[in-house]
């Protein structure tokens, strides 16, 4: 919703320790550890910013101002941003099933995009309202009024973003922080209805349309920059940094010779991870096995927003997928194939 920082999203890692001790890792609850964490950040946001809005919508009506009409509508639209939010992370405690055996976290992707619609149907209207204003201006009353309004904006949108940001970075929720740094981008398009305010005292009627132009223009390049971190994560995108951390993990446990292939992808605000590890081919299957099982550990303990890593063991010399290819070949009626 804003080019936020990649930090904003990260973590992190504990120093590796010894990992030799002994206690389980189970899949993190999502309804314990997460959503319900994440229900309560959009229930209260939704709180804050509808009254916001309601009250610059009262001074909107009594003092003209389409700089605080574009304003006001969008923090309409960052209120409502709260439902479908909501609606993902109640179905995302759902748990697994045979015919959705990783659960429902993906809802969540479809929930950042539903927020990204939002902010894009709330510039269009802030754009045909300040293109009406512009072409049919109108005198503003009360701009202490309008001034007040700002900045109860700015404090009420700057409220909701530390919320979102601080809950959203502990789930590890990419929807809930990008939503929070959208609420802190709109906290200072707020502000900037004070410069229309401070124009239009000076006698520049004009000062307040441009704002509610400019304030548009924002709100265009929040959608652009909130599309992108949404449909990262939709495609499976994901931090570099974090294949880093699980690799680095796993090449420290004794036995491991090599890490010839890492693979991560979000589901909802949790990471699911595959590994193959190479081992000498003179270790016994029960060995591997004891190998593999230390390299989870390391790993749940290294990423702690991992909710599971399926860790693979091969021999040295043979490790990786490649090697799991069953070349070209011909059986049964079918038509000639090879398996990847």
């Amino acid at each position: 919703m804003f080019a936020f920082p990649q930090q904003s999203l990260s973590y992190n890692p504990p120093a590796m320790k010894g990992v030799h001790h002994s206690h389980q890792h189970e899949a993190p609850d999502p309804a314990v550890l997460s959503s319900s964490r994440g229900i309560s950040a959009v229930k209260w946001s939704f709180v804050a910013l509808m009254a916001t809005a309601l009250f610059q919508l009262l001074v909107v009506s009594l003092t003209g101002s389409v700089a605080l009409l574009a304003d006001t509508i969008h923090n309409f639209s960052d209120a409502f941003t709260a439902i479908p939010l909501w609606i993902a992370f109640r179905i995302g405690r759902r748990p697994p099933s045979k015919r959705f055996p990783y659960g429902y976290g993906k809802v969540e992707d479809l929930a950042g995009a539903a927020v990204v619609l939002f902010i894009l149907g709330s510039a269009a209207i802030a754009a045909y309202e300040t293109i009406h204003r512009f072409l049919n201006p109108q005198p503003i009353q009360y701009l202490w009024a309008v001034a007040v309004a700002s900045v109860l904006g700015f404090l009420g949108n700057e409220l909701v973003a530390v919320f979102r940001i601080r809950v959203g970075q502990q789930i590890h929720s990419a929807a809930l922080v990008a939503d929070g740094y959208h609420a802190r981008v709109d906290g200072f398009t707020s502000l900037g209805v004070l410069v229309g305010v401070v124009g239009v005292s000076l006698g520049l009627p004009s000062a307040d349309p441009l704002v509610g132009f400019i304030i548009t223009v924002l709100i265009l390049r929040i959608t652009w920059s909130s599309a992108k971190i949404v449909f990262l994560r939709m495609l499976d995108g994901i931090d570099p940094t974090i294949i880093d951390h699980i690799r680095h993990a796993s090449e420290h446990i004794p036995g491991v010779k090599d890490v010839s292939e890492v693979r991560a992808r979000w589901i909802g605000h949790w990471l699911h991870a595959e590994v193959n590890i190479a081992v000498s081919p003179d270790v016994s299957v029960t060995d591997s096995h004891a190998i593999a099982l230390e390299a989870r550990h390391a790993i749940l303990h290294h990423v702690p927003s991992l909710a599971n890593a399926v860790v693979h063991v091969d021999p040295v010399g043979e490790s990786g997928e490649t090697h799991h290819r069953v070349v070209y070949h011909l059986h049964d009626n079918l038509q000639p194939h090879f398996h990847p």
